[in-house]
C-alpha cells in the first residue's frame, strides 16, 4: 500500500472510532468501535506500531467482550422470564 493508502486509512480509523460516540445505541456503539479498532489494527501492522496494535487489539477485545456478555445477560433474563411465568 502506498504511503498516502496508508496515511487515508489512519484517517479513515479516525474518523470511524469519532463517530462512533455519536452512535444512538450502546450496541451500536460498541460495534463502531471494534470496526474502527480494526481498521486501526491494520494500520499499525503497516506501520510497524506495535502499540497501535496491542493498543486496539485490547480496545477490541473490550467492545466484543461486553457486547457478548450483555447479549448473555439478556439471553438470561429472558429465559428467567419466561420460567417463571404462571402455567
Amino acid at each position: 500500500m502506498s504511503h498516502s493508502g496508508i496515511e487515508y486509512l489512519g484517517w479513515g480509523a479516525t474518523a470511524v472510532f469519532v463517530g462512533s460516540y455519536f452512535c444512538p445505541r450502546p450496541s451500536l456503539l460498541r460495534g463502531v468501535q471494534m470496526f474502527g479498532a480494526l481498521l486501526w489494527m491494520i494500520y499499525g501492522v503497516l506501520i510497524g506500531a506495535s502499540p497501535v496494535i496491542v493498543a486496539n487489539v485490547l480496545v477490541f477485545a473490550a467492545a466484543a467482550w461486553t457486547t457478548f456478555r450483555r447479549s448473555a445477560q439478556s439471553d438470561l433474563s429472558a429465559s428467567q422470564r419466561l420460567s417463571e411465568r404462571p402455567d
